[in-house]
C-alpha cells in the first residue's frame, strides 16, 4: 500500500497537481463541498426538510449580519422558515448524487457502445453513429426536459427513488453520446495496432480484446470527459429542478432552492435565491477546473 502511494507521489499526474494551485484550490473546494454533503446529517446546523421543526414566524430572515438576522440562522431562512445553510448542504447532496450517478451511468452505456462501434464496424458502426447524429441533433436539455416530462405523466404517484431514477436516466441518455463518439474513435486507431493484430491471430475472443487490451488504452480521454460532464449533468438537474421536472419537492436540489427564491428576489430576499446559485457556480467551477487540469495532466505533449 505504502509502495503504491509512494509510487503515485512520484509520477507525472501529482506532480502536475503540486505545482497547480489552481488544481489544488478547486479540488479543495470540491472537496469541501462533497464532505459537507456526504455528512449533512452531521454537518447542517439543522434538517430544512423536518417540517416538525420549522417555524413559520421564521420565514425570510435576512443573514445574520443584516439587520433583524440571527446566529442561529447564518445565512437566512426562505420562505418557510428552513435554514439556508443547512438547505444548501442537503440540495449539494442530492445534485452531487444525481450528477455522479448519471455520469457513472453515461460512461458505462457510452463506452461500451463506443468500443462495439470502432471494433466491429461496418452496419454496427454506422448504426449507432447515426443514433448518435440523432441525439446530437436536438439540445439535450430538451430530450431530458421530454423524457422526465413523460415519465412524470405516466406515474404521477411514483415514490421518491422512482422520481431521482427517472431524473437519473433522463442526463444518462443525453450524455452517453460523447463517450459513445470519443472512444469510437480512439478504438478505430487502436483496433489496427500490432498488439490488437497478434492478440486476434493467436485467437483471443474479440470481447476479451476489447475488455483486457482496448478499453485501457481510450479510458484517458474518458476520464477527462467524464470529469468535466459531471459538472454539466449537475446544471443540467439543476436546471431541471428549477423548471420543476427534477428533484421531488420533498427533497428540494439546488435548482429548486433557486427557483423558490426566485419568487422573493426582487422583494427584498435576496439571499433565498443567491446563495444557492453560488453554490451551484462553486460546485461546477471547482469541478470544470479539475476537468481542465486532468486533461492537460494526461496529454504528454503538455509536460
Amino acid at each position: 500500500m505504502m509502495n503504491t502511494l509512494s509510487r503515485w507521489y512520484d509520477s507525472d499526474v501529482a506532480h502536475s497537481f503540486r505545482s497547480s494551485p489552481v488544481a489544488i484550490l478547486a479540488a479543495l473546494i470540491a472537496l469541501v463541498c462533497a464532505v459537507c454533503a456526504l455528512f449533512a446529517g452531521w454537518v447542517a446546523p439543522h434538517n430544512p426538510f423536518d417540517l416538525s421543526t420549522l417555524e413559520l414566524s421564521d420565514a425570510r430572515l435576512p443573514p445574520w449580519w443584516l439587520e433583524g438576522g440571527t446566529s442561529k440562522y447564518p445565512l437566512g431562512t426562505d420562505d418557510q422558515g428552513r435554514d439556508i445553510l443547512s438547505a444548501l448542504i442537503y440540495g449539494a447532496r442530492i445534485s452531487l448524487i444525481v450528477g455522479l450517478a448519471s455520469v457513472l451511468l453515461s460512461v458505462v452505456l457510452g463506452v461500451a457502445l463506443g468500443l462495439v462501434a470502432g471494433f466491429r464496424g461496418g452496419w454496427v458502426d454506422g448504426l449507432l453513429m447515426r443514433m448518435c447524429d440523432v441525439m446530437l441533433s436536438f439540445p439535450a436539455i430538451l430530450i431530458a426536459l421530454l423524457i422526465a416530462g413523460v415519465a412524470r405523466a405516466v406515474f404521477p404517484n411514483a415514490p421518491e427513488w422512482l422520481a431521482f431514477g427517472v431524473l437519473i436516466m433522463a442526463i444518462s441518455l443525453t450524455g452517453w453520446v460523447q463517450y459513445a463518439r470519443t472512444v469510437r474513435g480512439s478504438t478505430l486507431v487502436e483496433r489496427n495496432k500490432e498488439y490488437v493484430q497478434a492478440a486476434r491471430v493467436t485467437g483471443v475472443a474479440p470481447m476479451r480484446i476489447m475488455r483486457k487490451h482496448v478499453l485501457p488504452n481510450v479510458l484517458g480521454p474518458v476520464m477527462v470527459l467524464a470529469t468535466i460532464q459531471v459538472a454539466t449533468a449537475i446544471i443540467t438537474e439543476a436546471t431541471l429542478s428549477f423548471l420543476g421536472v427534477g428533484a421531488p419537492p420533498t427533497s428540494p436540489s439546488l435548482g429548486t432552492l433557486i427557483r423558490i427564491g426566485n419568487d422573493y428576489l426582487f422583494s427584498g430576499e435576496w439571499w433565498i435565491t443567491i446563495f444557492p446559485g453560488v453554490m451551484l457556480v462553486l460546485i461546477a467551477l471547482s469541478v470544470n477546473l479539475l476537468g481542465d487540469w486532468l486533461r492537460d495532466a494526461l496529454n504528454p505533449r503538455l509536460r
